[in-house]
Parts: C-alpha cells; structure tokens; sequence
C-alpha cells in the first residue's frame, strides 16, 4: 500500500465531519442567533477564503507558476464581468484567451 493513500478511517472521519457542518446549519439556525457585527464578519471571512482560492488556482500550478496565460484569462474575465456581460459571454471570453495566449506561445 502507498503512503499516498489515505486511510479509509481518515475518509470516514472527514466525511462525517462534512455532513455533521451540513446537518449543524438547518439544526441549529432557530436556535443561534449572532450579532451583526459577527454576521458581516463571517461574511466578509467567506469572500476572503473565497478569493484566496481564486488566486492561487489561478497563479499557481502544482506549486508552480502557472503562467501568464491563465491569469490574463482571468483578467479578461473580470473585465468582462465589470462590463456587465452575460455569464456565459465572461466563461467563453476567458477561454478564448487563455486558449489564444496559449496559441501563441505564451505559457
């Protein structure tokens, strides 16, 4: 056995520990009530974590630079975003030019 595989005891403990978070919420939310103060704090946690996680998949490829291409992709995206254009106009503009860069030699 590979001491990359994970032991099912592991699998099964995070498992459990995902659904125990998904079950808390419905449970729990009559019973819990948080300051506003803790509510915009929570809120502004989740678009950070959420943030850190785009740019890191963007920037980073196995621990690598990705390169300049996927990035640029990115920026295209947003610009299309802040452009105010449909959804899939963004996904289909990043594509193009993360696969355009890419065409033309741009890593």
């Amino acid at each position: 056995m590979s001491s990359a595989v994970m032991p099912i005891s592991a699998i099964l403990a995070l498992a459990a520990g995902t659904y125990a978070f998904r079950v808390a919420g419905p449970l729990l939310h009559d019973r819990l009530t948080l300051s506003p103060a803790l509510q915009k704090l929570f809120t502004t946690a989740a678009v950070i974590m959420l943030l850190s996680l785009v740019i890191s998949s963007t920037i980073l490829d196995g621990g690598a630079f990705a390169g300049w291409a996927r990035p640029l992709g990115v920026a295209a995206a947003a610009a299309l975003y802040f452009a105010k254009m449909p959804f899939p106009v963004i996904v289909i503009g990043a594509a193009l030019t993360t696969a355009g860069l890419r065409a033309f030699g741009v890593a």
